[in-house]
């Protein structure tokens, strides 16, 4: 017997994800390609960025307006696969 799927989600919402990786001059333009590919209206504006304090990683806050499970679970697999990327949240 299967259980419905529930979801703690109500879609549309807004949905912060948090990308870190080695700090190096196009990461930061790197995953924002990746996160346009699925959100296409993402501001990159809006886009957070904050250095390690010994500066050598980099972390990234992108809030996208997030439609559906699917649209969330191919933007973490992209972002997963993209070699720049060392962790997401």
């Amino acid at each position: 017997m299967s259980t419905p799927s529930t979801s703690l989600l109500n879609f549309p919402c807004d949905f912060p994800i948090k990308i870190f990786g080695k700090r190096v001059d196009e990461f930061a333009q790197e995953v924002l390609k990746v996160v346009l590919e699925h959100a296409p209206d993402f501001n990159g504006e809006t886009m957070e960025i904050r250095a390690s304090a010994q500066k050598n990683y980099i972390s990234l806050t992108c809030t996208i307006r997030a439609t559906s499970r699917e649209q969330l679970d191919n933007l973490y697999m992209a972002l997963h696969k993209h070699p720049l990327v060392k962790l997401l949240l």
